[in-house]
């Protein structure tokens, strides 16, 4: 009996002892999940964190990129002011049989910057219907001969920039007479 008492005290023995290894095993294994765990939410928050640096990097560019667009546009079109009094300085002074050759040389200049900058006239619109977004008009007149709304003269010439209007063409628009009238 005494062989099987020291018998089963060295099972209960080696199973504590076989219990105490376990429970070292089941902690780290569960340490390696937890951390397993926050590794991956640390990534999902780095991978947010990035996505959102680089959104607000375009947002970024984009933003300084219409600014800049936007203050090229209104420079142009102060410029665009001087340009149409040369025009009519030209037109005066050649009318006058005054030589207008430095003008023109000026004029052509101012008229290569605007096409270097993708400014093009708003072009034939005496004949076409008055559109509000591409006109201004200045007078309306009353004709009979075409309909209302139709442009029948050009004052002032309207110009695009960057698909943009830069300057509204100015422009006298038609009305019928009305049945009072005739």
């Amino acid at each position: 009996m005494s062989e099987d008492k020291n018998t089963e005290e060295i099972i209960e023995k080696s199973e504590e002892s076989h219990k105490k290894v376990e429970t070292p095993i089941e902690d780290l294994e569960k340490k390696i999940e937890t951390l397993e765990k926050e590794n991956d939410d640390f990534k999902n928050k780095w991978m947010r964190s990035n996505a959102d640096y680089q959104n607000l990097q375009k947002q970024s560019i984009q933003s300084v990129s219409q600014e800049i667009l936007k203050n090229k546009l209104n420079l142009l079109s102060e410029f665009m002011t001087i340009y149409e009094d040369f025009i009519r300085a030209e037109n005066s002074l050649s009318k006058n049989n005054v030589d207008t050759s430095g003008i023109e040389v000026i004029r052509k200049n101012m008229e290569k910057i605007f096409s270097e900058n993708n400014i093009t006239p708003i072009d034939d619109i005496v004949g076409k219907p008055f559109d509000p977004q591409i006109h201004d008009a200045v007078s309306v007149i009353e004709d009979d001969s075409v309909d209302d709304g139709t442009i029948i003269q050009e004052v002032a010439k309207g110009y695009y920039a960057e698909k943009r209007i830069l300057k509204p063409s100015k422009v006298i628009v038609s009305k019928k007479k009305s049945e009072k009238q005739k």
